[in-house]
Parts: structure tokens; C-alpha cells; sequence
């Protein structure tokens, strides 16, 4: 469970000061690039950890040397929370873990740690199945803080299109998308979400957030991410592929490629989606004849195509 893994950095930062990925890496029995991936999320969060390069660099905790996690700041601490706390993620050991910690923290900020654990999804593989370091936006400890608060705020933004707005919403919850962070708001227009590094500013109100009616912050995100996906990439595929080659595609298709059932002849069915018939032609095509495409017809005729194209370049 990667919440058990972010904890235990933590408390290996504390009693050692300093970890290399590799050694945390072999602590918790996880792979070099799994354990990079986790110091860089904490870092994103804003939990104050930064990595010295060259000889001797390793992660740090801000602040010199050890310290003493009960002394967090009240943004260190909802920060901690938001990115290890989910309770879909945490096991009954980190949960227990979080308690003690919320325990030991200053009764001010006692609060806003326990409300950081519901106030937040994460999903550590991004749109394209993959997670690239991106910096931390300016803004996410504000769009943090008014989400576990529950308060209204006046937020500036620019949209895809480049054009800027003005609007007062009622921040829900916060979302990580692999490196990327969005905030989950209800406003004039209905429910709606934002990319905090898109965020110009976010000013409080001083109003209560209003919650819609029946409202959960997992479902709302799921029926987010599947639009999303279902935009990205509206061209869909069914095809039979041997157990062979099944690694190949999550490799090629990572969250694009869903596993169906085992038919009589050991073929596994599964479902592609891809942006247009000609890319995922060309996707399809090379992983060979290990993946045969059903429907649609369209796309196994392209595919044919390309394989004539082929064998008269090569010939």
C-alpha cells in the first residue's frame, strides 16, 4: 500500500536524516524508481523534504538533520494527511500510525489533519499512464487549506484555451492525477474541476462551503476521470490477445487497455482505446500477431494496410 510506504519514509527521515531512494528502496522492499516516485510525492504535497545531489545527497527533511514529526506546521501536517491519509489506501496499521500521530499533535491542528484524510483521492499513474515529476504549484497549500476548511474562495484561473476567469466556487476535495493536482469544486455551472498549477489565486470568503446533496468525493472523481478518459481517447477496440502478450499491452496501452475473460483457447479478451483508428493501428501493430483485433472492421482492415506497407519496404 503505498500510504504504508509514504509513513515509513517519513519515519525513516525522521531517525536517519537523510535516505537515498536505493536505501529506502531496500527497506521497504519496493523498486528504485517506486521509492523515488514516493519521496517526490511527499515533496510535491508540500511535506518539507528536499534531495541533495552529487556525492554523499541523499532526501532530507527540511530544517537540518531529525526532526521531530509532532512538531509540524498546521500546512506540513494537513499536507501529511491529504497524501498518506485516504482511508482507500490506508491499511489498519498506517491508520493506527496517523492517530498516534494526530495525537501528538498541537490540539489547533488536530482538526484539520483528521478532516485532510477525507479530503483527498490519489491516483499515482497519470492520464497517460505514466508519472512525470512536475514542480509543486504556488498555490496548493491555499486550494489545501480551503478544502479542509470547508470555505468558500474567489479563484482566479486560466483555462485550457489560455483565457482568464474569475469565479467563487466551493472547494469539495483535491484530487492527485500522477503529478498533477486538481481541485473538485461546485459552482454556478455545476460540479467542476480545476488544475491547481492553472490556479492565479484563490482568496477566501469567509462563507462555509455548501456541499451538494449525497455528494462523495471518490465517486465524484471517478465519474471525472472516466469522462476524461473517454474524451482523451473516444476510439474503442476489442481483441484477443495470448497470455504472452497481455504485459506487452499494459506496456503499450497502460490504463487504456482493460482484461477481459479467458476464452476456450487460452486468448484473453480485451478492450483498447486509443485516439483514432490510424493511432491505435499503429499501437496494435507492434505487438504483432500475438493480438488479434475483432471489431471494428475498420480497424483490422488499417491494420492489414500497415502490414503490406511493411512487407513491401522490407521485403
Amino acid at each position: 500500500m503505498r500510504a504504508d510506504r509514504l509513513v515509513a519514509i517519513l519515519l525513516l527521515l525522521q531517525q536517519r536524516g537523510q535516505v537515498t531512494a536505493a536505501e529506502v528502496a531496500e527497506e521497504l522492499e519496493v523498486s528504485e524508481r517506486t521509492a523515488r516516485r514516493d519521496l517526490e510525492a511527499l515533496g510535491m504535497a508540500g511535506i518539507p523534504i528536499y534531495s541533495q545531489q552529487g556525492r554523499n545527497g541523499g532526501w532530507r527533511l527540511a530544517g537540518g538533520g531529525r526532526t521531530d514529526l509532532s512538531g509540524l506546521t498546521a500546512s506540513e501536517a494537513r499536507a501529511l494527511f491529504l497524501v498518506a491519509g485516504p482511508s482507500p489506501m490506508a491499511t489498519p496499521q498506517v491508520k493506527a500510525a496517523l492517530r498516534k500521530l494526530v495525537r501528538a499533535l498541537p490540539e489547533p491542528l488536530r482538526s484539520g489533519a483528521e478532516a485532510a484524510t477525507t479530503s483527498v483521492v490519489v491516483d499515482p499513474t497519470g492520464w497517460d499512464g505514466m508519472s512525470r515529476p512536475r514542480p509543486i504549484p504556488p498555490l496548493l497549500d491555499a486550494v489545501q487549506r480551503a478544502v479542509v476548511d470547508g470555505e468558500r474562495c474567489t479563484l482566479g484561473y486560466v483555462g485550457r484555451t489560455r483565457e482568464a476567469s474569475t469565479r467563487v466556487v466551493h472547494p469539495l476535495g483535491l484530487a492527485a492525477k500522477g503529478t498533477t493536482w486538481y481541485m473538485i469544486a461546485d459552482t454556478d455551472a455545476g460540479l467542476r474541476t480545476f488544475r491547481v498549477d492553472r490556479m492565479t489565486s484563490v482568496e477566501p470568503t469567509g462563507e462555509r462551503v455548501v456541499r451538494p446533496d449525497g455528494f462523495e468525493l471518490e465517486e465524484a472523481w471517478r465519474m471525472i476521470s472516466d469522462e476524461v478518459e473517454q474524451r482523451r481517447t473516444p476510439y474503442h477496440a476489442r481483441g484477443l490477445a495470448t497470455p504472452h502478450a497481455l504485459h506487452i499491452c499494459r506496456w503499450v496501452f497502460g490504463n487504456r487497455v482493460g482484461i477481459g475473460p479467458t476464452g476456450p483457447d487460452g486468448r484473453v479478451e480485451v478492450e483498447l482505446r486509443g485516439h483514432n483508428v490510424h493511432s491505435l493501428a499503429g499501437e496494435i501493430a507492434s505487438i504483432g500477431a500475438e493480438l488479434e483485433i475483432i471489431e471494428p472492421v475498420e480497424l483490422r482492415e488499417r491494420i492489414a494496410e500497415l502490414a503490406a506497407e511493411l512487407v513491401s519496404l522490407y521485403r
